[in-house]
């Protein structure tokens, strides 16, 4: 009859207990009897892999640094300059006010002081009674530098590619007008869908027989075509838009082909 090999001996030396239950470490994987079973017992040469302690329930999630946000990631999202965590919404350095962005205070705050001093030359010309007529691409070089403090939009877009824009509301909404900018890559329809979704406004452009959201230019009245591109209203050669400019946006019938009269939304000096 064949001899049935059952148990094991236990590897230490000095012990070679035939153990019918043995047990196997987990970290060496020796075999080894009841009192030699843990790691102090056999000097185990293994370390043990230190395990970190996950939060939220099994997953961990990094705050935004930023004041006042309760804004979470999955993932890290760390600023290269202050290494700090952010939101999406915050990651870049002029969305959480960067304290490495040493040129931001120097830069903002002479703009500042140049919006001031033209607009008080220009408070004392009018007292003056030297009004003349406005040349309309310097009133917007000036009127860029004050849009581009206030101005909602989508901080993603880069600085190169936002054209600031002064949008006249429709007659019926609260406010008059807000500063806004947009992707001057985009078509007019749809600088018309997100300057309604910041203004709030009611937006039934895909009803066919409803009022449509136009936007109309600020001294002819008349409506951009919804496939028209920002760029080419910008480049366009006798009646263009200014990047710092006026516009206005006003609910038309379908037919409608502009505003009767811009002096309603904005006042002409």
């Amino acid at each position: 009859m064949a001899e049935i090999d059952i148990g094991k001996h236990c590897q230490i030396g000095s012990c070679s207990q035939i153990d019918f239950l043995p047990f196997v470490c987990e970290l060496c994987r020796g075999v080894f009897c009841l009192e030699h079973r843990s790691r102090e017992a056999h000097s185990c040469a293994k370390e043990p892999v230190k395990r970190v302690a996950q939060t939220g329930g099994g997953s961990t999630s990094y705050p935004c640094s930023f004041q006042d946000c309760k804004g979470k990631e999955l993932l890290p999202v760390i600023c290269p300059q202050c290494d700090k965590h952010f939101c999406l919404a915050h990651r870049h350095q002029d969305g959480h006010k960067c304290e490495k962005l040493a040129v931001q205070r120097p830069r903002m705050a002479a703009t500042k002081e140049l919006v001031q001093k033209i607009v008080e030359s220009k408070d004392i010309s009018k007292s003056k009674g030297r009004r003349g007529a406005k040349n309309s691409a310097t009133a917007a070089k000036v009127a860029l530098m004050k849009l581009k403090l206030h101005a909602a939009g989508d901080k993603g877009l880069p600085q190169a590619e936002r054209t600031y824009l002064q949008v006249y509301l429709p007659k019926e909404s609260k406010e008059s007008s807000q500063p806004m900018f947009f992707c001057s890559k985009w078509s007019v329809g749809k600088v018309v869908d997100y300057a309604a979704s910041l203004a709030s406004l009611k937006n039934n452009n895909n009803v066919l027989t409803a009022k449509k959201l136009r936007l109309c230019h600020p001294q002819t009245g008349e409506a951009f075509q919804m496939d028209d591109t920002l760029l080419s209203l910008l480049a366009h050669q006798i009646a263009p838009l200014y990047n710092g400019g006026n516009v206005v946006i006003e609910y038309l019938d379908n037919e409608c082909t502009g505003l009767e009269t811009v002096s309603d939304y904005i006042t002409q000096t």
